[in-house]
């Protein structure tokens, strides 16, 4: 070929559109487009997949809770109650600016009203910046029984946990009912509980469990008072609630003996004068010692496996896509130059 006749043939690939270049120089005529496709339809997926739903409410391995009874701390009571009489004991996790939080304790608060459960809501403390009226020691309690979670988490006489707010039954409120209806097969027996005030901050809780002795089988029993405020106001929560109720302020262990008397002292109230005693009994099944014929070759093995994410998955994927690219265009233009 000429000289003349390079520089033609030169000059008509400069004025060729880009992509019609981009195919001349791939021997196979696979551009980089379709890699470019597939890596962006793994993002869409992997950004924009539907949150799974919440599931039903998982069984727990901790044992059971039951109670319930309380009273005002400015009040002096005594009550007489049978175990198949009392509400299911039910622990609220949440947070000043959980939006999702106020559908699940409205819907509490439907079943409350039918005399089926008693709540009680722990608020999120710990690396917590927004609200107020969560205590670390109380959180860390939640983490250690229940495991660590974001608000909305609802427990159920200590037995059956349900997280979010999303339900798979007509409502939440249907969801609720079902759980509070749980029997824990106390069977009979009875509990009765007592508060006598002795000063502004301080009072003397009494109790006396009636209760069959298999259910203290392999078990311990931990007898609690729970201070609890009825409501308190702020209006800067940003899930627009402004009025929190039920608010957990102290647990106070009072032993583990079926019947006693205990002083203890009351917190002070974030505001108002609404304070109240509630008694709450835990039995938890004693921790078996685990036992020592375990494979450490299993153990190892079950390592050795690195856990990729979707997004290293992905990734992965384009680098090799990218490196796919490049070998096919050095391959092309070696091909050119020997041609």
């Amino acid at each position: 070929m000429t000289t003349r006749g390079r520089l033609v043939q030169e000059n008509a690939q400069k004025n060729e559109p880009f992509e019609r270049r981009v195919h001349i120089s791939s021997p196979v005529g696979q551009p980089m487009r379709p890699a470019l496709t597939v890596f962006a339809s793994l993002m869409f997926f992997a950004l924009f997949a539907p949150v799974a739903p919440a599931l039903p409410a998982e069984s727990l391995d901790e044992g059971m809770m039951f109670g319930g009874q309380w009273s005002d701390v400015n009040n002096t009571t005594t009550d007489l109650s049978n175990l198949t009489d009392l509400p299911a004991v039910v622990e609220v996790y949440t947070a000043t600016w959980c939006e999702n939080c106020v559908d699940v304790e409205h819907a509490l608060d439907e079943v409350q009203e039918a005399g089926l459960l008693e709540q009680y809501h722990i608020h999120r403390a710990i690396g917590e910046n927004q609200d107020p009226f969560g205590s670390e020691a109380i959180d860390a309690r939640w983490n250690a029984k229940y495991g660590q979670n974001a608000p909305p988490a609802v427990v159920f006489n200590g037995s059956m946990k349900k997280s979010g707010s999303v339900t798979d039954e007509a409502s939440l409120a249907d969801e609720f009912t079902g759980l509070a209806n749980t029997d824990l097969a106390l069977g009979a027996g009875s509990t009765s509980f007592g508060w006598t005030p002795t000063s502004t901050n301080s009072g003397t809780v009494t109790w006396n469990l009636d209760i069959d002795a298999v259910h203290l089988e392999n078990s311990t029993l931990n007898v609690t008072a729970w201070v609890v405020e009825a409501s308190a106001d702020f209006e800067e929560g940003s899930n627009g609630l402004g009025t929190y109720p039920h608010i957990v302020l102290d647990i106070v262990s009072l032993g583990s003996d079926l019947q006693g008397s205990v002083a203890i002292q009351i917190p002070e109230a974030n505001d108002g004068d609404d304070l109240q005693v509630h008694l709450i009994y835990e039995i938890m099944p004693v921790a078996e010692e685990p036992t020592e014929d375990v494979s450490i070759e299993d153990s190892n093995d079950s390592e050795s496996v690195p856990f990729l994410t979707t997004f290293t998955t992905i990734t992965a994927l384009l680098g090799a896509a990218w490196a796919r690219s490049n070998n096919v265009n050095q391959t092309g233009r070696r091909d050119h130059r020997i041609q």
